[in-house]
């Protein structure tokens, strides 16, 4: 669509224009759904007049406490614009030069990063496979080795997933296992909650329970695949709080000037259970998704549906079938998996129009073969 804004007219034109069709669904990410009405009339609210910049302003101290209530007397959280930057000013904080990060093969810093962690953070990541996207104790000491060598980068900080990038969830006493392994070795432990309230929605647990009461350092805090336009933030959940925070943050680039915006979005989304409605809405839109798609032949799951992803085997060519009508990504092409995700807006409706060109389409690829 071309456009031509020369005046203040048709400034007030374009932005009453839709520029995309609002009817149109995908299961390609929980990043496609828009923001929450809720979300939006807190930033309405928060619009008016002149407030003092760089969180030094009423919304930013309030979402102090909305934190504390959630995470305990201690968290102290550090508002920033998007995950991977979360990700990274929280490991650099937990990190001396010479530190490393052990983490799942499949951990989002690890894979979905384009190299921020090592190139901005200058971290260096030591992977370990896991099959669901779980680290263990025992999959830990795989690379928890080599303290005092010189040679090799210092492993001081574990970070995992939740829920994991597979969709599975860890239990509290997983966590606390892992927690209790690590510190034992003089280890942190680093949590990169994108969807931490899906894990809590799956757990029926409050978000304490599996962060800081599970031993979790600190903690990456996602709040965009659930409802904001934007925003993070990254919770320290210990005594003592990293004073080299609001420095790294600035230097990374994630210190928002106008922090308001950012702020009460996350008080909306942690005030009057709006964070677990919406968890919990794509949550059960996933599991039907994952009842559905289960129930066809041809077609298996390859992970247990525990928050709002569904990784599934489809035959060879219905995937692209089913694209004619949503999009969504592969997740290991080799092997014919996809990897659907339910929003918060995701609907039965929704639900039952992909399950039935899923049907559709490996029905007609069953043909096709027979031919």
């Amino acid at each position: 669509m071309s456009v031509s804004v020369d005046s203040k007219a048709g400034v007030r034109q374009l932005l009453s224009t839709r520029l995309h069709d609002p009817t149109y669904r995908g299961f390609a990410s929980d990043n496609y759904a828009g923001a929450h009405p809720e979300i939006i009339e807190a930033v309405q609210a928060a619009n008016e007049g002149h407030v003092t910049a760089y969180g030094e302003d009423a919304y930013t101290a309030a979402l102090q406490e909305v934190i504390k209530s959630h995470f305990g007397a201690a968290a102290t959280a550090y508002p920033v614009f998007n995950g991977t930057g979360a990700n990274v000013l929280s490991l650099q904080a937990l990190l001396p030069r010479w530190g490393a990060v052990i983490c799942a093969a499949t951990a989002h810093i690890n894979t979905d990063e384009n190299g921020a962690p090592e190139r901005i953070g200058g971290i260096k990541l030591l992977p370990v496979p896991t099959p669901d996207g779980k680290l263990t104790p025992e999959l830990i000491d795989a690379e928890a080795w080599g303290w005092g060598d010189e040679h090799r980068a210092q492993p001081l900080v574990v970070s995992i997933t939740q829920t994991t990038e597979l969709g599975t969830c860890y239990t509290p006493h997983e966590i606390r296992r892992i927690a209790e392994h690590v510190h034992a070795k003089g280890m942190k432990l680093h949590l990169d909650g994108a969807r931490l309230a899906n894990a809590a929605a799956h757990l029926g647990l409050p978000l304490r329970a599996f962060t800081t009461d599970a031993g979790v350092d600190v903690l990456s805090f996602g709040g965009t695949k659930n409802g904001l336009l934007f925003g993070e933030a990254v919770i320290w959940l210990g005594s003592q709080s990293d004073p080299g925070m609001s420095y790294l943050r600035k230097m990374n680039m994630q210190l928002a000037s106008k922090m308001r915006f950012v702020s009460a979005q996350l008080i909306a989304l942690l005030t009057d259970g709006l964070w677990l409605r919406s968890a919990s809405q794509s949550n059960d839109m996933a599991q039907r998704l994952s009842e559905g798609i289960s129930a066809i032949n041809g077609v298996s799951l390859t992970q247990p549906t525990q928050s709002n992803g569904v990784f599934a085997v489809l035959p060879s060519g219905a995937a692209a079938k089913v694209r004619e009508s949503f999009r969504f990504y592969d997740w290991d092409q080799a092997r014919g998996e996809v990897r659907w995700m339910c929003s918060w807006d995701t609907t039965e409706t929704d639900v039952h129009s992909l399950v039935a060109a899923v049907k559709a389409a490996v029905g007609s690829t069953a043909n096709e073969h027979l031919n």
